[in-house]
């Protein structure tokens, strides 16, 4: 693959040799760019919040921007789980090309690859200021950071908060290593306030994303309690006061009418933790899975003065905001291959999205299921297996679906319309065929020799039982008081 780095550098060189000015000069000015504001939540359910659903508590502030903006209702992640969907998200490609089939942790030792292209850094060749505040996850050695994926800045958890070694990173450095995670959503909102005000003056991309709704879940003391339907409620409801206090700022910097903000969530609810998880109701499953729930995910557009509110039933994907940003902004896409698609006459209202389709893959690494327009197609899949909190799913054959009609994937159209199921399953195999050839999987860690060392333990425990020798633990050994 060629070096997408250096086709933006020579992008930028030609820009500035096309239009003969310094680089002070073709820096944009507030009213030419519009400003770009994604708050991404984590594992957030499609029906957790009001206008989407919930009825257990109340969402103002994210319901304003639905009922004063697009509401996307068939918006899809780019994967079922965090790392690859940030992924998809930040390059408009899905993260199977990317060999990014699976999470990174702490002792991850590979990340997204720097030669990857992002939506910072065709934002960063136009001029704007860059900022990711939150959790990031695509690798936490420093080459694989936000400052070197084209952010100006940084602050927040590199990687999930059930995850270890949690601490504060501003830039590449940790500023606090024992922090108070109680706090982490207002820790954000106030870094993401004090962006918005420190780059009032200047075309900015502002990349909020919370840690929640991962488990565990965190409240500050002033919402503990306040949705009365458990921690989770609270959490949701501090996030909705955090979108508020974004909006509030910018409406008080006179500069809504000129940011898109764009409200989303990097993959369906983690069912299997109860009342810890989210719920994605009416859809099926959740977290992990292919199905609806899953990869549907809640996504509102505002734009004051731009986009006129509207509910937009049609296929869309997270993956089509990075060219649409990059039109929006005037920018030049890389040389690559992408999947998502401009949005641009979606979000005026003068146009629908180019394609009807979205491809799945369950495992981050093959296409597994295919959706166009109402109609999609999933092959044949082990169960999942459930636990306290849920049923398992049973395995299945190939099913067919109509979305527009079984939101909830319960009718299995399969036998009844043999004519669209053949329809569907050439449509997903030659999408397959045509998808080009995918990586191995990038997300690697070391050799864990704490399972050995555990094997190793119980065999030597073993040997030495079956030998004769009694179990020590009962016995103590004291001291001789010598007078």
């Amino acid at each position: 693959m060629r070096d997408m780095k250096n086709y933006l550098n020579l992008v930028w060189g030609g820009l500035l040799g096309t239009v003969g000015v310094s680089c002070t000069e073709a820096t944009p000015t507030k009213s030419e760019k519009p400003n770009f504001v994604f708050i991404y939540m984590d594992d957030m359910g499609y029906s957790d919040v009001s206008c989407y659903g919930e009825t257990r508590w109340t969402t103002p502030n994210i319901d304003a921007l639905a009922a004063e903006g697009i509401k996307f209702t068939d918006c899809y992640a780019a994967s079922p789980i965090s790392s690859p969907s940030r992924a998809g998200f930040l390059t408009g490609r899905y993260p199977a090309r990317m060999g990014i089939q699976g999470v990174f942790y702490p002792d991850s030792y590979t990340g997204m690859a720097p030669e990857e292209v992002t939506m910072a850094e065709v934002l960063k060749v136009q001029g704007y200021a860059t900022a990711c505040i939150g959790k990031w996850h695509l690798g936490s050695r420093e080459k694989y950071l936000p400052l070197q994926q084209g952010f100006d800045e940084y602050f927040g958890i590199p990687y999930s908060n059930d995850m270890s070694a949690q601490v504060y990173l501003r830039g590449n450095e940790v500023e606090e290593f024992h922090i108070d995670i109680n706090n982490v959503t207002k820790k954000y909102t106030e870094e993401a306030v004090d962006y918005i005000r420190r780059k009032a003056d200047q075309p900015f991309f502002l990349f909020l994303a919370h840690s929640m709704m991962h488990v565990p879940i965190y409240v500050s003391d002033e919402f503990a309690g306040k949705s009365g339907a458990g921690i989770y409620g609270d959490a949701v409801l501090e996030v909705d006061w955090s979108v508020g206090r974004i909006m509030e700022t910018l409406r008080e910097l006179g500069l809504d009418d000129n940011t898109l903000v764009v409200f989303t969530s990097d993959n369906g609810p983690w069912l299997q933790e109860g009342p810890l998880g989210g719920r994605a109701l009416p859809l099926r499953e959740g977290k992990t899975t292919a199905f609806e729930g899953g990869v549907r995910v809640p996504c509102i557009a505002y734009w004051k003065g731009q986009i006129k509110p509207v509910v937009n039933t049609d296929v869309v994907s997270l993956l089509d905001w990075f060219p649409t940003v990059t039109a929006l902004s005037g920018g030049i896409l890389p040389d690559v291959r992408l999947d998502g698609y401009d949005l641009t006459a979606v979000l005026n209202g003068t146009g629908k999205r180019a394609s009807e389709d979205y491809a799945y893959f369950r495992n981050n690494r093959d296409i597994t299921d295919y959706r166009s327009g109402d109609w999609k197609i999933s092959l044949p899949a082990p169960g999942i297996k459930g636990n306290f909190w849920r049923a398992s799913t049973a395995e299945h054959d190939t099913l067919l679906f109509n979305l527009r009609e079984d939101i909830g994937e319960r009718y299995n159209l399969y036998r009844k319309y043999p004519g669209k199921a053949k329809e569907m399953l050439q449509k997903l195999q030659e999408y397959t065929r045509n998808f080009g050839e995918i990586p191995p999987g990038l997300v690697m860690t070391g050799n864990d020799a704490s399972k050995y060392l555990r094997k190793q333990r119980q065999e030597a425990k073993e040997q030495a039982k079956a030998g004769g020798l009694k179990d020590k633990s009962t016995e103590t050994d004291g001291f001789i008081n010598v007078q």
